[in-house]
């Protein structure tokens, strides 16, 4: 058995990194990528790799030698690299690739060895990896029968975004026999060429064999956890870095975007899993491409949509690009003042403002309890008071009567009390725990009160969020810093639509209420963990007599990610983890996993 590697592309949308190196030289967590590749094949009984070079093929090759882990490397140079593709490049291999079974794999491809091994023990003679299609890929595509035969393989031109669920992504790693590769390959190889020229793709050829036979090619299907990436940008880079760091503070660092690795679980960030409907979706898909193409309102109209959805007065309420935004406008209006904040907190509060002017509020609760007792205690310390109601991390819940108390005492004193109620809708569906009411707002022209609708309403990709006052200069300067066109069309469109859905909504907090009874429960059950209750949908744990990196490595490795919290202001670098509710399967996934650690 022997392997041929492509490495004759110029690697251009790279752009820099690759001015001087070829492109699988670039180094993925500081080991090149071809580096990646030869270690894991060169475990495997190999007579020799043939590898095709083009672009600064010179230093690849001075850098690899002649061979490696005591396997020959046998060179093939494409002179002519920059105006032909990989078609070309196999074919300067034809004399020696049909002397042997081959490996076929393409240099820009990262892949754990339990793919490799996959192929390697796979008893199919003509086999090509594939996984199933997912939104990240770019490349061939093919479709397969019940038999695991190859049937097609789908061009860009044919390529329809309505069939995706009967496409598999090939992973551009094959095993050919050499039969195949010299009375079928290479033959239909160089009429190929002869006919259409050197500017096309190797794939082109399985292409036409398949159509004739299908029963030419299988695939070996990879399973789920199995961690493969092609880099061809910086952006795939980013992601492979991130993929094959097999670190949570990696994927934490990212800040979202987890739809490029949809295998992952999401325990970190706090999202509905049970709203929108499946007929709001549908009436997004409806409209898609009428919002894609229409600019949204203004500002204004935004603002009236938005105080029909919440009840409130048009003038009191302002609708931001997320919770993000608004924050970010209104701590830099009250900036020059001091802000009390009670950690461990939510911390876009405090990063928005110069810590000089943060003042820091500590409960001596072990489990971060705190009342507004401790609050008016501290009162002379501070400006204005950021009240994250139910709080985040900890969860904890100060009840409506309690906040209105703290209200009054604070509008005595004319300090403002911001409010966030974005986790509110998750304490309870049967009671009117919110401030959000038109007597209360126009009674306190120090209340401001910051709603993300991102979370508990399940659309944090279109990001939403409000602040409403009846407090003039709050608004007016708040708006000030906002954009006219400060959100999108999507998001105006939720807007526009929610009142048909708002049964729907409060029936899914319902929900999200009952699994997180039920995975309180299951979590408190597991022997490593302290679970603080929450009125939220999430929990923060402290971890026990396991070290907590090990655990979130350990979770991660099943595609779980969770939150650590430890390193953060207020926990004392003790190990604190935070958990979101999720649906009822993947709730117990994540108990499943932590019950094996027991």
């Amino acid at each position: 058995m022997q392997a041929i590697i492509l490495a004759a592309g110029m690697g251009k949308r790279l752009k820099d990194i690759t001015d001087n190196q070829t492109k699988c030289m670039v180094k993925v967590n500081g080991k090149p990528i071809i580096n990646h590749t030869l270690d894991i094949i060169s475990q495997y009984p190999l007579d020799r790799i043939i590898i095709v070079i083009g672009y600064k093929g010179d230093k690849l090759r001075e850098y690899l030698g002649e061979s490696y882990n005591n396997i020959p490397i046998h060179y093939i140079e494409n002179k002519i690299y920059d105006t032909t593709n990989n078609i070309y490049s196999l074919s300067l291999t034809k004399d020696m690739f049909q002397e042997d079974d081959t490996i076929l794999l393409e240099s820009d491809i990262l892949f754990e060895k339990n793919i490799f091994d996959k192929l390697w023990n796979d008893d199919n003679k003509n086999t090509a990896l594939v996984d199933k299609y997912e939104s990240w890929m770019d490349g061939t595509v093919v479709e397969i029968d019940s038999s695991c035969n190859i049937v097609n393989f789908i061009s860009k031109d044919d390529f329809n975004f309505n069939n995706i669920e009967n496409y598999y992504k090939t992973i551009n790693i094959y095993k050919f026999t050499k039969d195949f590769i010299s009375n079928k390959y290479i033959p239909f190889l160089e009429a190929y060429c002869k006919s259409h020229g050197h500017n096309e793709f190797y794939e082109q050829v399985l292409k036409i064999i398949t159509y004739l036979d299908k029963n030419n090619i299988k695939v070996c299907k990879i399973t789920d956890g199995d961690k493969w990436y092609e880099i061809d940008n910086k952006q795939d880079l980013n992601n492979a870095e991130t993929i094959f760091s097999y670190s949570p503070e990696k994927y934490q660092n990212r800040y979202g975007g987890y739809w490029r690795f949809p295998k992952l679980i999401d325990f970190c960030y706090l999202v509905n899993p049970y709203f929108p409907s499946e007929k709001m979706e549908n009436e997004f898909k409806c409209n898609f491409s009428t919002l894609l193409r229409q600019y949204p309102s203004g500002l204004k109209t935004q603002n009236i949509l938005a105080a029909r959805m919440f009840n409130c007065n048009e003038n009191n309420i302002v609708v931001g690009n997320g919770a993000a935004e608004i924050i970010n406008a209104l701590i830099s209006f009250l900036g020059n003042k001091k802000l009390g904040v009670v950690y461990p907190t939510f911390e876009e509060y405090p990063n928005r403002i110069n810590k000089e002017n943060i003042v820091k509020i500590f409960t001596k609760d072990h489990n971060f309890r705190y009342n507004v007792s401790l609050l008016k205690e501290q009162s002379d310390k501070y400006d204005n008071l950021l009240l994250i109601n139910p709080d985040n991390p900890s969860g904890n819940f100060i009840e409506k009567e309690d906040v209105l108390e703290l209200l009054d005492f604070l509008h005595t004193k004319n300090k403002f009390l911001i409010l966030d109620e974005s986790f509110l809708d998750f304490a309870y569906t049967d009671k009117n725990i919110s401030l959000l009411e038109n007597d209360i707002i126009n009674k306190y022209p120090n209340l401001i009160i910051i709603k993300s609708i991102s979370k508990s309403y399940g659309i944090p990709g279109i990001r939403l969020g409000v602040m409403v006052s009846s407090n003039e200069d709050i608004i007016n300067n708040t708006i000030k810093r906002l954009s006219i066109w400060n959100i999108n069309s999507y998001a105006e469109f939720f807007l526009q639509i929610f009142d048909k859905y708002k049964d729907t909504y409060i029936q899914a907090c319902k929900t999200i209420i009952q699994e997180r009874e039920l995975l309180y429960k299951n979590l408190s059950e597991i022997n490593f963990l302290d679970v603080l209750e929450s009125k939220a949908n999430y929990f923060l744990c402290k971890v026990n007599n396991i070290d907590i990196d090990y655990l979130s490595q350990y979770l991660l490795d099943r595609n779980i990610l969770i939150k650590d919290c430890s390193n953060k202001l207020g926990f004392d670098n003790e190990p604190y983890i935070r958990i979101a509710v999720k649906n009822r399967e993947e709730n117990q996934l994540l108990i499943d996993s932590l019950k094996s650690l027991q």
